[in-house]
């Protein structure tokens, strides 16, 4: 009894639960990422192709890549803190989203017009290499990745501010954020596998900027459009209420803060929160760690594996290069419809096959068979070579074909989860512990851009080792999703429900022994 009045006197401040904002609020904001998606789809697709036709050997490309994962390193982590702890009359998460989607517009533009901006300062159109192109691309594309990393991480926790730390609504948000991704990857996809997009933007040809060049700005120029509209009508539609600090789903104590702000304290705020860490989370990030290093060459190489292993052809070399690139888009594009699919029914097939966990084991070992099938369908492209009558090699045949665009389509279901259920149980595990959801975010990034900064730097080694070829790294990739298949399976936890009054926090998560220390329960 004694236990028990004790336990409503703790209760009686927090009795007041915030009202939650209706769910179309939730969709409104996921929506943006059909428009930062749209612009990712383009990187993925046509980007690893046009570094070369500017000149930048292939054993170079995963260098330039590696811009991606440093950024995220630094700057979604950091503003994730800083949104965390933002007080403007505008909210916490909306000033970054705007800032962010402002920058990407302008980065896309450096890097769709690149050669022309090279040309202009000098570059000769007879020559291999465009130095000054290179560099304008180069310089283009880290502006891109650091204002991705600024817009991404503050929306999706943007969403689980929405979801009101119930678990429910924070595999809702994450599940649609899913969704909306793959809407503006069919719609990147779709784009970038139509060679005839630039007749639209006549001006987008030029002297420096051939077909394939003009196509690829001509899409960048769409993936403006949209990301901007999206963002202002989701900023528009849905405010942000600024509460008081005792109501936020953070607490100072369990970060370390030193209720301090700004300056370069959130580095401090990471290295705290990183040592108290549960063990469930560091398993999340364990595991979505290796899940990474095994989806990160095949997103990375995957057009160019269709266009020299499937197809045969060589950069530069004139049509059959650019058919196969077209043909790996048209394959990213079947990928996302699956996904697109599979991201609705990623909860309803989670509760049907046991949890979360089992799911996502699961999935992890159908893309390692699909990476481990690449060596079976470039081998049936080796032995189906065809000559015309001048001996020019002629496009793979309709099996060959077929098998590696259905490769590139059931790879869809292991991604639907994995830009779902990683988040979601970041956000529950945050909700569990009172850690904000923007840090959380940043948090969950580390483990995906350690093991893309890892790959980008051993891309040049296997390259070297294997003679230019993808498949290397598609077998590597192979092995590691059955290593994260078994480690999801074995190791990772069932996601809780999160305490509905917060200051109960042992209850949800008894591992927490920072936190019971701190507070006496």
């Amino acid at each position: 009894m004694e236990s028990g009045s004790m336990e409503m006197k703790v209760q009686q401040p927090y009795l007041a639960v915030p009202v939650l904002p209706p769910r179309w609020k939730i969709v409104m904001v996921a929506s943006i990422a059909a428009g930062v998606q749209f612009g990712w789809a383009l990187q993925l697709s046509l980007l690893t192709p046009y570094l070369q036709l500017l000149g930048i050997p292939h054993r170079y490309a995963s260098i330039i890549w590696l811009c991606g994962p440093i950024s995220g390193m630094i700057v979604q982590p950091a503003v994730g803190y800083l949104s965390d702890n933002l007080s403007s009359t505008f909210g916490r998460r909306r000033p970054f989203i705007a800032a962010g989607s402002s920058l990407v517009a302008v980065a896309v533009i450096f890097i769709g017009f690149a050669a022309d901006i090279g040309h202009a300062f000098g570059d000769p159109l007879d020559t291999k290499t465009k130095p000054l192109g290179i560099i304008t691309f180069i310089v283009g594309f880290w502006y891109l990745d650091v204002a991705n990393n600024m817009l991404q991480g503050p929306c999706r926790a943007f969403l689980a501010d929405l979801s009101g730390g119930k678990a429910c609504r924070i595999r809702t948000g994450q599940s649609c954020y899913a969704f909306f991704m793959a809407v503006g990857s069919i719609l990147g996809n779709a784009a970038g596998s139509y060679s005839h997009l630039y007749t639209i933007f006549p001006f987008t040809k030029t002297e420096a900027c051939g077909v394939q060049c003009a196509n690829l700005k001509s899409c960048f120029l769409i993936s403006v459009v949209l990301l901007l509209t999206l963002t202002t009508l989701a900023l528009t539609a849905v405010d942000e209420k600024v509460l008081p600090q005792k109501d936020h789903f953070i607490n100072s104590e369990y970060l370390g803060s030193s209720g301090k702000k700004g300056g370069l304290l959130f580095f401090g705020e990471m290295f705290e929160a990183l040592k108290h860490l549960p063990r469930s989370v560091w398993i999340l990030l364990m595991v979505t760690a290796v899940n990474w290093i095994a989806w990160f060459p095949f997103t990375l190489y995957g057009t160019d594996w269709m266009g020299k292993e499937v197809y045969g052809g060589r950069v530069r070399d004139g049509n059959l290069y650019n058919k196969g690139v077209h043909a790996g888009v048209f394959g990213l594009l079947l990928s996302s419809v699956v996904l697109c699919l599979m991201s609705l029914g990623v909860e309803c097939v989670g509760k049907w096959l046991g949890g979360a966990k089992r799911l996502w084991g699961i999935v992890n070992f159908i893309l390692a068979i699909c990476l481990a099938m690449t060596v079976f369908v470039t081998k049936m492209a080796d032995k189906s070579r065809r000559y015309d009558g001048d001996g020019e090699l002629l496009p793979p045949d309709q099996g060959v074909k077929i098998s590696a665009l259905l490769l590139n389509a059931v790879t869809g279901i292991p991604l639907a989860v994995l830009y779902s259920i990683p988040f979601a149980m970041a956000s529950i595990y945050s909700s569990n512990v009172g850690a904000g959801q923007g840090l959380s975010q940043g948090v969950i990034n580390l483990a995906i851009v350690v093991p893309q900064t890892l790959v980008s730097i051993s891309g040049r080694p296997f390259d070297a080792l294997f003679g230019g070829g993808n498949l290397p790294a598609f077998v590597a990739g192979a092995v590691a999703a059955a290593v994260s298949g078994i480690l999801a399976l074995t190791l990772l936890p069932s996601p809780t429900e999160p305490c509905q009054t917060y200051p109960h926090f042992r209850r949800c998560f008894p591992m927490t022994k920072y936190w019971t220390s701190q507070n006496k329960f």
